[in-house]
């Protein structure tokens, strides 16, 4: 006769359930060039609360943040996210170690600004296989990249990444889906986008 414990399986792992959140995020003193440049006034208050909505709206999911900053690392670690501490000098360098080291983890990767202005439903977020790309209201930025870990991609975060994104992913063989329109399109770059 065997026992419960011999008629046990290894629970298979669903690569939605094993999913971390990442939120890359630079020095608030030093974030949101083109909010400074176009004369708003208050932008590390506004850069601070907008990161801690994201921060908030990732959980229940192991939300991380990748920064070069102590003053955001301590404020993330406050607010319950891991911190992967970055000596990254741009996004997409600091963006690419961090989910090298989440793919070690983790199953699915779901990669999110942090001046998302409706960030909220993100720590439900269940992507489809796949790689998924949320664009920017303008529909050439990416403000959410969904993908697989362990995948060879190049980040391209800057002008015109939906695109560039949406190309690495076919160049390497995966499925990928374009959103346009989530409610997580809205960020805060320019200062018409606080209106």
């Amino acid at each position: 006769m065997s026992t419960n414990k011999e008629r046990r399986r290894p629970r298979r792992i669903d690569p939605v359930d094993n999913l971390a959140i990442l939120v890359p995020l630079k020095s608030f003193e030093k974030a949101k060039g083109r909010l400074r440049d176009g004369g708003v006034s208050g932008v590390a208050d506004l850069a601070r609360s907008l990161a801690e909505q994201v921060l908030a709206a990732g959980q229940p999911r192991c939300v991380f943040v990748a920064s070069e900053s102590r003053d955001v690392t301590d404020f993330a670690r406050q607010r319950g996210a891991e911190v992967i501490e970055s000596k990254a000098t741009n996004l997409n360098e600091a963006v690419s170690n961090s989910y090298q080291v989440l793919s070690r983890r983790f199953n699915r990767i779901i990669i999110a600004h942090g001046d998302l202005r409706e960030p909220l439903g993100l720590g439900q977020f269940e992507p489809l296989p796949g790689i998924t790309i949320i664009t920017d209201s303008h529909r050439s930025g990416t403000n959410i990249l969904a993908l697989p870990g362990g995948l060879d991609f190049t980040f391209s975060f800057g002008p015109d990444s939906a695109n560039a994104h949406h190309h690495e992913a076919r160049r390497l063989g995966v499925e990928v889906r374009m959103n346009f329109d989530s409610p997580w399109r809205f960020d805060v770059d320019e200062p018409e986008d606080l209106l």
